[in-house]
């Protein structure tokens, strides 16, 4: 028997990251960190890292989109819709969802916030109904499809995932929705005070 103990492989994320042509800076590493727990433990689909400044100027760090396997949010307005509609909500396609990477400890100011969500686009965007079979949906599916395409309920929205960093983590990504208050804080006057927030 050989006194060394057994060499243990590398984490899938490890293998993802290290596979990259070059180091990739942290801020790609989270998130391919991300992306790897979103596609393996959440099931997402149709995953794309959105480099910095592809989107927007004000757009400083890689944002994630990709389609949960059910819908992460529906709006009241859109439940009570589908509620008089009589529309199951299992029949609902998911929107595409975008996703800021973050590890916990990062320091965030509202304006760095408010700059990734002006960078998004618009819900409509997002909607994607061909998902849903129209020739085999029924007609208030028909005419729900139709009235998302063009004027979708709420505004802009992403989740913030935040990994556990420095303390041992062990790989748990947290996905909080923030967008429809964004809305209010991109629209309100600037004043000189920008508050950090972790």
């Amino acid at each position: 028997m050989s006194g060394h103990p057994p060499a243990i492989a590398p984490s899938a994320v490890t293998t993802l990251i290290s596979s990259q042509p070059q180091i990739p800076p942290p801020h790609v590493a989270l998130s391919l960190e991300i992306l790897h727990n979103l596609e393996h433990q959440h099931q997402w689909k149709h995953l794309e890292i959105h480099e910095p400044f592809s989107l927007s100027q004000k757009q400083s760090i890689p944002l994630i989109s990709g389609t949960p396997p059910q819908p992460i949010y529906i709006h009241p307005d859109e439940q009570a819709y589908l509620l008089e509609h009589d529309i199951p909500m299992k029949d609902i396609p998911s929107d595409r969802e975008w996703v800021i990477p973050t590890a916990q400890g990062e320091k965030w100011t509202l304006s760095r916030l408010a700059g990734l969500h002006d960078s998004l686009p618009s819900r409509a965007e997002d909607f994607l109904p061909e998902s849903v079979d129209l020739e085999e949906a029924t007609k208030s599916m028909q005419e729900y499809v139709k009235l998302k395409k063009e004027k979708p309920w709420g505004g802009k929205r992403a989740l913030l995932a935040m990994v556990n960093r420095g303390l041992g983590g062990d790989g748990t990504v947290s996905l909080t929705c923030v967008g429809h208050t964004m809305d209010m804080v991109a629209k309100s006057p600037v004043n000189n005070e920008d508050p950090e927030f972790a």
